[in-house]
């Protein structure tokens, strides 16, 4: 659709003549329409030049009334369904009204709609980072326009409604409708703004910072997960974290009140709208869960609150810079995590999990630096990825080591006090920290933020007879056509049995360097490339390390040591240096001892990925049959009840494929088999019959019965992964048009049948979909919001079927469907993981 792909010129030329004052938006959801509500826009701005000509987003099914100036324009004339156009605009102050009825969405876009099954109560809230408040009221949508924002909200009395602003008391309007009038916000940007309303169930609180500051704190989520609400926690690490914050930044909380809100169906882990954070519910624990999950939701808790500085205050500019933000946010959660909370190995789960998330993306052919180049909205959509996020904050946690921890917040300080309220680009932070910590900072960021790529680092060592060190050297590889070689600030840890006995520091330049800190040293049997996790790089090791990995990888006391040495065995199995088979190996030997169940999961992930991706298809059921029987003998050995014992048990489901591991797990939910201390639960329960499912051991009877128990939601999107997950044509025609024929499911059910379709193993009955899909990528890019489209693009394309005619297939329809940018980037990621498997299965053949 015209002008629907704002560009960033675009946006320059429009952020050159336009000042906005502020926006009055007074939107109506108290009509019993189930497909639109009501959106009026009150908009004034300064325009620089009499005359000029400029245009308001607006994506609406219709525009009633747009009067500019007090001239009443024709919307059949100036509105194109994405822009309003405004022409000749007076120098100085204009004022913009526009009428619209806007549609309620189901894709996580815009005004989201959602009725809960258990109580046929509806829900409302926003989503709109990067350009979708566009969806909700007319705008001038892109950050760096920023405005003061008073919104007006009727809606049903006896619901609940949360903005930016402190949550007025409602004005009856009539029978069973009152309105809301917020106050003004603070001047931020369009994307940031928000709307949450609905029958929500509500707890309250507040925290007193040392200075006196009281913030009245919020937690919210659907009433009929009310009971599962545990808001304690919750308010818990909110005071620990804005404790530490307020200390670190010594910049107040600036916005007032502190929301929190769960929402049903959200695309994103949670999205920092100042003064009302929403969440996806599924942080709101249903079933029992591991100590993992909620370190994980408090560290997105901290992340989201380190926004409300880094990104809501002061906002980058344009996408280019989305990095000033996510980056920092990524970083201050886990350094946050780690000062203020129960979690002080928060490192250890980021490196376990963060980093792999940010070194698979940066070996992709589609890998960019951390500022990154963004022409237009789809780019800025696909660049919240690892690159922005964990890439970005490892290349922090660096900065930090390299400036002073109390140099590189004192030059956040600066930075706050310097641009709040405003928008900044890369250069304004650099200068902050070099004011700060009077190092220059230019060649650091040409090296580690203007270019794209991961180094690897590799030990060369030579021993005399009596085993002491003679020659000690780090070298240092660029990956084809990156060829940047870093500075490294690494440590370099030697282990001898469990205990770390010696550490040097090391500077890493260059393709070589020399330690002579470690000449004439006796090795240690195990020796630790970037030790503490200090630098971004992937690590390997020499063979007596290696050897001495296979026997004792579970016995190393330091859980940050054992998850970069298992981090840089999954980097192996990756690269076809490690078969996935002795990567299995390696963890039914010591995963079983590992203490950190994060970094247990982790492992459950990862090697079921190796063995579905990486492992030669001839040999994969015999390798996925050990996985099982592993599982399960660690299930019966774990504590019961414990953590580890539900890891277990959500593997064993993961694995299970035989017909007699798939009777045991039909056992273990009729009841019929018991392991000690483990609760079949409601989301435990859903594993194991998907993988009943998918085997082919379980149908509609066995999913009806379970949704019976579970008509919730979450039951239901369970029961439809279920449905598609079965081995059968039928199942699978089924989850395809309601994927992609048929546009009528919401975002988070559409992702369930995706998951379904895309069981791994069932390859010959995906196979017929094929060419459907490659027909059917340029109508979806072209006819779905971009989320919706991502998702099936992505989750669609033939990725279990690794052999060289999908690469061929997929090669074909690129060059003749030359697809725009970002389409083109989805695709080609998913050709180099099908790429990638087939180097690692000829690996694993070669065994």
């Amino acid at each position: 659709m015209p002008g629907r792909n704002l560009t960033r010129e675009e946006a320059r030329e429009r952020a050159r003549i336009l000042s906005v004052e502020d926006y009055d938006v007074r939107l109506d959801v108290s009509t019993d329409s189930t497909e639109t509500f009501h959106s009026e826009t009150v908009l004034r701005f300064g325009c620089r030049e009499a005359g000029a000509a400029t245009f308001v987003d607006l994506l609406a099914p219709e525009v009633h009334e747009v009067v500019l100036n007090g001239r009443v324009l024709d919307p059949a004339e100036v509105f194109d369904g994405t822009r309003v156009l405004l022409t000749d605009l007076v120098e100085g102050a204009n004022e913009l009204r526009v009428l619209a009825s806007c549609a309620y969405s189901r894709t996580g876009e815009g005004l989201h709609r959602f009725v809960d099954p258990v109580d046929d109560r509806v829900y409302l809230y926003t989503q709109y980072e990067p350009a979708d408040s566009r969806r909700v009221f007319a705008n001038f949508e892109q950050p760096d326009l920023k405005a003061s924002f008073r919104f007006s909200i009727t809606a049903p009395a006896d619901w609940r409604v949360v903005s930016n602003s402190t949550t007025p008391t409602p004005e009856p309007v009539r029978d069973g409708v009152a309105r809301w009038d917020f106050a003004p916000t603070p001047r931020i940007s369009t994307y940031l703004t928000a709307i949450v309303a609905g029958p929500y169930h509500a707890v309250f609180d507040s925290y007193t910072s040392e200075a006196g500051l009281v913030v009245p704190l919020g937690g919210f989520c659907r009433a009929s997960l009310a009971e599962s609400f545990d808001h304690e926690e919750i308010f818990a690490v909110t005071k620990q974290g804005l404790d530490l914050f307020h200390d670190r930044f010594g910049f107040p909380y600036p916005f007032g009140k502190y929301d929190q809100l769960f929402v049903p169906e959200y695309n994103l882990g949670a999205m920092e709208n100042p003064g009302a954070v929403t969440f996806t519910e599924e942080y709101v624990f249903r079933s029992k869960v591991t100590d993992s999950a909620y370190e994980g939701r408090a560290n997105v808790l901290l992340h989201e609150m380190a926004h409300m500085w880094f990104g809501d205050l002061v906002t980058p500019r344009w996408w280019d810079d989305l990095w000033l933000k996510e980056s920092f946010a990524d970083f201050m959660g886990s350094y946050a995590q780690g000062a203020a909370t129960r979690w002080t190995d928060a490192w250890t789960s980021f490196a376990a999990r963060r980093k792999d998330w940010a070194y698979r993306q940066d070996q992709l052919p589609t890998t960019h630096p951390i500022v990154a180049v963004i022409n237009d909205l789809e780019d800025a959509k696909l660049n919240f990825d690892g690159i922005t996020y964990a890439k970005g904050a490892s290349v922090l946690k660096q900065l930090v080591a390299y400036v002073g921890e109390d140099e590189f917040f004192a030059g956040a300080r600066s930075y706050f006090r310097t641009h709040a309220w405003g928008n900044t680009t890369l250069a304004d932070f650099l200068t902050a920290l070099e004011e700060t910590s009077g190092r220059d900072l230019k060649s650091w960021s040409a090296d580690w933020l203007e270019t794209s790529g991961v180094n690897t680092l590799r030990p060369a060592i030579e021993t005399d007879a009596d085993g002491v060190i003679t020659s000690f050297a780090v070298l240092q590889e660029a990956a084809p056509g990156f060829p940047t070689l870093r500075p490294h600030r690494i440590a370099i840890g030697l282990y001898d049995g469990a205990e770390r006995v010696a550490r040097v520091e090391v500077d890493v330049v260059g393709a070589r360097t020399e330690v002579p800190a470690l000449v004439g040293r006796v090795r240690a049997p195990l020796i630790l490339l970037n030790d503490d996790d200090l630098t971004y790089a992937k690590v390997r090791f020499d063979p007596e390390s290696w050897r001495t990995l296979l026997d004792s990888l579970g016995t190393i006391d330091s859980s940050l040591a054992r998850a970069l040495c298992w981090g840089a065995a999954w980097d192996m199995t990756r690269d076809g240096e490690l078969s996935a088979r002795d990567y299995l190996d390696l963890v039914l030997r010591h995963a079983g001892r590992e203490s950190d169940v994060g970094v247990v999961q982790k492992l459950h992930t990862q090697v079921k990925t190796g063995l579905d991706h990486y492992t030669d298809p001839a040999l994969r059921a015999e390798a996925l049959h050990r996985l099982a029987t592993g599982a399960a003998e660690e299930l019966r050995a774990a504590p019961a009840g414990g953590d580890h014992q539900l890891a277990w048990a959500r593997c064993l489901a993961s694995a299970s494929a035989t017909p007699d591991e798939l009777a045991f797990l039909r056992e273990l939910l009729s009841g019929g088999q018991e392991v000690p201390g483990l609760a079949m639960d409601t989301e435990l329960r859903w594993a194991m019959l998907r993988a009943l499912c998918a085997g082919g051991a379980a149908d509609e009877p066995e999913i009806a019965a379970e949704l019976g128990r579970d008509g919730t939601a979450a039951g239901r999107r369970h029961a439809i992964e279920c449905r598609a997950a079965r081995p059968t044509a039928e199942a699978k025609a089924e989850a395809w048009h309601l994927a992609v024929d048929s546009d009528e499911l919401p975002n988070a059910t559409l992702g369930a049948v995706i998951a379904g379709f895309a069981t791994a193993g069932q390859e010959e009955l995906t196979d017929p979909y094929v060419d459907r899909y490659f027909a059917a990528l340029t109508p979806v890019w072209r006819d779905r919001s971009i989320e919706i489209a991502r998702r099936i693009v992505v989750g669609l394309y033939p990725s279990g079927r690794i052999d060289p005619d999908t690469l061929r297939r997929t090669d074909e329809w690129l060059a003749a469907a030359e697809p725009v940018p970002a389409l083109r980037r989805l695709v080609l990621e998913c050709r180099d993981d099908v790429a990638r498997a087939l180097r690692a299965r000829g690996r694993d053949r070669r065994n």
